[in-house]
């Protein structure tokens, strides 16, 4: 026997049964896609798929070679025909700008897009982070008031509330102003934190010179006073970058959405300006953030398009649906409508023929394969957790009856001419 083979660290397998270390199963997985759907077109929001290998160029340009996601996660490799750099995207919003610049999607039409879909980084897995996980993404492009804004923090509560985790999020929110204004405001920040560098651990320390925001999102309690004490960039806002967030604000205020200001927020990607928000949580551990993201109104010009206000975020699915999981409400669409089982000759054909006829009037059979008895059969239909059982035998056979049983009820069990058989399964499915 050969040795067995392993998936790569922090990437996981989705199985259609939970297992120990890893509870969520592919049908909890899949309501929860059919939910996205559902919701991102209530809002008007259409979809776009990007391939998940793009040239390294795109994050750099994007995201910023000095950030950690560029400098240290990225999965990166050279094409073996003409040595080209590619990598597997560490993010969405990325691929989703470059196509839609390659393809000139802004011409004269403002876009609402989303996306779904697995992401890497080569990074330490933990509960609910992996190198290899997914995110939907939400991305406003062409619209520059802060009315946008407020209404894909809207979009967010809204899908809170359908999983049932309202109770458990708290939206932070932050301004990171202009390029000029983050300039001036990055002068006064690295003047102060390198009168502390001695201080510094050796990763604030690489983030000074690089970018050194980021120092001020550390998580080292040692550095929390240092941090605190740092100049706030809301005190280097200009007139129209404050008038942004204060109607911004306004608008959140208006449509009853509770929120944290939070001057130390900057989100870890180098593309950010103005608005930025994160949906944090204390259910999961060190990892609180759920959902984030804010404007990045230079991104497609960075890119090669012309200048357009952009807005968006992202989730990581896997960290939102442990949330779910454990404190909200997803229905799970697994169980079959009936098990339909069989005995004797010619019983399998007519059983296909019934759930085939079935399936075309809407409901999910599974259907018994192999010769068992009925007892045997009867228990595999248990274990489905399906609702109802179709009995197929000798005597059904020859009369063209049908037998049901009610599995999960107290509609007990009839014989009915299968003819009737769909009309029936229609009047017990909505007792």
């Amino acid at each position: 026997m050969g040795k067995k083979i392993q998936a790569v660290k922090g990437m996981n397998d989705l199985l259609p049964i939970a297992q120990k270390d890893f509870q969520l199963t592919s049908s909890f997985w899949q309501a929860f896609e059919d939910t996205v759907v559902r919701w991102t077109r209530r809002f008007g929001y259409r979809q776009i798929r990007t391939p998940i290998v793009e040239q390294t160029g795109l994050f750099v340009r994007s995201i910023g070679e000095e950030t950690d996601v560029v400098g240290k996660e990225m999965y990166t490799f050279s094409d073996s025909n003409d040595s080209l750099s590619l990598s597997l995207r560490p993010e969405g919003t990325a691929s989703c700008l470059r196509a839609v610049v390659e393809h000139n999607l802004l011409y004269n039409s403002p876009q609402k897009l989303w996306y779904m879909g697995p992401m890497f980084r080569r990074e330490r897995p933990q509960k609910g982070r992996y190198r290899q996980f997914h995110q939907v993404g939400i991305e406003a492009l062409g619209f520059e008031g802060p009315d946008i804004d407020a209404e894909i923090v809207a979009m967010s509560a809204d899908l809170w509330r359908e999983l049932g985790i309202s109770e458990h999020l708290t939206l932070e929110i932050n301004s990171l102003g202009n390029r000029e204004e983050r300039a001036a405001h990055r002068a006064a920040l690295v003047g102060y934190l390198s009168s502390y560098e001695h201080l510094l651990d050796d990763d604030s320390k690489r983030r000074l010179h690089t970018n050194p925001l980021r120092v001020l999102d550390s998580k080292n309690p040692d550095l929390q006073d240092i941090c605190n004490g740092a100049p706030s960039l809301i005190d280097y806002l200009g007139e129209a970058s404050h008038t942004h967030y204060r109607q911004f604000k306004t608008m959140l205020d208006g449509m009853g959405i509770a929120y944290v200001e939070n001057p130390r927020l900057v989100r870890g990607l180098d593309y950010y300006n103005l608005t930025v928000f994160e949906w944090t949580t204390d259910k999961l551990g060190a990892q609180a953030t759920v959902c984030g993201g804010g404007r990045y109104n230079g991104l497609i010009e960075e890119l090669g398009g012309k200048s357009a206000p952009s807005i968006g975020f992202a989730m990581g699915i896997e960290r939102l649906l442990l949330l779910v999981h454990e404190y909200g409400s997803l229905d799970d669409y697994a169980a079959p409508d009936v098990y339909a089982m069989h005995q004797g000759e010619g019983a399998a054909l007519q059983v296909l023929q019934y759930a085939a006829d079935l399936r075309r009037e809407g409901f999910n059979v599974l259907q018994h394969s192999g010769y068992q008895s009925l007892k045997a059969q009867m228990k595999k239909a248990d274990g489905s957790q399906a609702r109802f059982a179709l009995i197929v035998a000798q005597d059904e056979l020859l009369k063209g009856e049908v037998t049901l049983k009610d599995l999960q009820g107290g509609l007990g069990q009839i014989t009915v001419p299968a003819a009737e058989l769909s009309n029936t399964l229609k009047t017990w499915k909505q007792a």
